[in-house]
């Protein structure tokens, strides 16, 4: 099974990492692809450029196996749409299940992504959780497509939701930007390697 986990990265953290190698570990996956967007369609810009943000990725995940950074979102012209994303990496493992990997925030709001219904056509959906999270199952659609065992990921190539307890890591990008920007200290909330680079090219000074 192929694993798949998109973000902005801006800057990847251990938040980030700790969740991949978690689900790579509880789903047996073959590898995790790690997918940078260029242009997210819902949220802000990414504060630096995608060069950059790849660059604290490869640094970031250098010595961590079964990762792969995909960077088909940043070689696409237009919005960074997952539908898309998601029928591009159909073409080249056709034959495999795909695990898309979301937060329950991004699940929540899951029905005003762009052709939503047809993710669901391309990979299985894997809901990562977390203590005080409230998930909203209404829908009869995302109800019936409900699984509680791994093993039904793995017999399906798609269609499939899941939600999976990982470790909990209150870390986000945006609070990491504010510390850097108040010039105090982002230690041990993202490598040091990453820390590095965002000083030695001054980014995130003026967030």
């Amino acid at each position: 099974m192929i694993g798949i986990f998109g973000g902005t990265f801006d800057p990847v953290h251990y938040g980030h990492l700790r969740a991949v190698i978690e689900v790579g570990e509880i789903f047996n996956l073959d590898e995790v692809r790690l997918i940078p967007n260029k242009t997210p369609p819902h949220r802000l810009e990414p504060s630096v450029t995608s060069k950059m943000r790849l660059e604290m990725l490869r640094l970031a995940t250098e010595k961590l196996p079964n990762l792969v950074i995909d960077t088909r979102e940043l070689d696409r012209e237009g919005p960074s749409y997952m539908v898309d994303t998601l029928r591009s990496l159909r073409g080249d493992f056709a034959e495999q299940p795909l695990l898309l990997f979301i937060g329950v925030d991004a699940f929540n709001g899951l029905t005003s992504w762009h052709r939503w219904p047809e993710l669901f056509d391309l990979a299985h959906i894997v809901v990562l959780t977390r203590p005080g999270y409230l998930i909203r199952l209404e829908n009869e659609f995302f109800r019936g497509r409900q699984v509680l065992e791994s093993a039904e990921l793995a017999r399906h190539q798609a269609g499939k939701l899941m939600f999976q307890r990982i470790t909990e890591l209150d870390i986000s990008a945006s609070a990491i930007r504010k510390i850097i920007a108040e010039r105090r200290d982002p230690r041990f909330l993202l490598p040091d390697v990453v820390i590095d680079y965002i000083h030695s090219h001054h980014l995130y000074q003026n967030v």
